[in-house]
């Protein structure tokens, strides 16, 4: 690893035009109108987990289309009124076992740990249990940044954000929780898909976005060569003439568009030697977001960001948030 982008300095200020299309907000709109057309149906089923001081309920709801998303709900035992943490995941990686999740309950919180639709089959660490039902009429690069990318209303993540979406109205059903202190987190891809569903749904009063995915696309193709934004690139090598609805789709989706509406509080981190999700695209995302905002950076830290110590960080700054004592 080794410093590639912009100096520090110009990382705080960096803070580039957006490619936003037009109808940017009634895309949203009518996509999450459409969902909600969807009986919500959340079902918090006890599982008979090995943890004493939490309560564990495979969860399942219906997301986009009304296709069932699986998650694990876990409530601090004999809990009420609790904030809840809306958990959603990296690319690649499914919800895994709750005993992976228990963090945010030892330190009173209730967490809603949200599977993403078609991922998790081939990671031994972090197992999915939600397939995705729908495709796209185009070709594709292996993985999921190319499905449905020939058009906004096909593509992957608009399912993905709107399951995620509904997910925190799952939370938020809970009787446990307090439904006015709900925040949202990820890491990576999950970072990014908490950009997004702190501007589209209103419950949300906080987000915690570490080394977010999914955000400033065409500045990331551009300077790294990981995955998974390689995946575009292979696309874009075969598939000569689609570059132009290529970045037409991924505005509809991009980081920055959300960070421009969203106007909750957020903690954001960075890693300056991330070749994954490159320091300028978190910045950009940073820099636009229209709330309160802070971020941490590690200097030295590749896509694993500050681990444990971002997420000590995290704790005390959501306890302060929402009075957690």
């Amino acid at each position: 690893m080794a410093f590639f982008d912009m100096s520090l300095e110009s990382l705080r200020e960096y803070r580039p035009e957006r490619d936003e299309p037009a109808d940017f907000d009634a895309f949203w709109a009518k996509t999450l109108d459409e969902a909600s057309s969807h009986d919500l149906a959340p079902d918090f089923a006890p599982y008979d987990a090995p943890l004493s001081a939490v309560r564990v309920y495979d969860t399942t709801f219906a997301g986009w289309g009304g296709h069932p998303i699986r998650a694990w709900m876990l409530v601090p035992a004999d809990a009420t009124n609790v904030p809840c943490v809306v958990q959603y995941i990296g690319y690649g990686g499914g919800r895994g076992l709750p005993i992976d999740h228990t963090v945010w309950a030892a330190a009173g919180f209730a967490v809603l740990v949200v599977d993403t639709r078609g991922q998790g089959a081939t990671a031994p660490t972090s197992p999915g249990s939600t397939g995705d039902p729908y495709g796209g009429d185009n070709a594709e690069a292996p993985g999921m940044m190319t499905r449905g990318i020939a058009s906004p209303e096909q593509y992957y993540y608009r399912r993905v954000f709107t399951d995620a979406v509904r997910a925190v109205d799952v939370a938020a059903s809970h009787p446990a929780v307090d439904a006015e202190r709900i925040a949202v987190a990820g890491i990576s891809q999950g970072g990014g898909i908490a950009q997004a569903v702190a501007a589209l749904q209103p419950k949300v009063r906080a987000a915690l976005i570490d080394v977010p995915f999914l955000t400033h696309f065409r500045r990331a193709v551009e300077i790294t060569d990981r995955e998974p934004y390689q995946e575009l690139v292979r696309f874009l090598a075969t598939q000569h003439d689609s570059a132009e609805q290529v970045f037409r789709t991924l505005s509809y989706f991009d980081g920055l568009n959300f960070a421009a509406r969203a106007r909750v509080p957020a903690l954001y981190s960075v890693a300056l030697m991330d070749w994954v999700c490159p320091p300028s695209t978190v910045f950009a995302a940073h820099n636009h977001w229209a709330g309160e905002k802070e971020i941490t950076v590690w200097p030295w830290n590749g896509h694993e960001g500050g681990t444990s110590r971002q997420r000590e960080a995290q704790l005390r700054h959501l306890r302060r948030l929402f009075s957690v004592t």
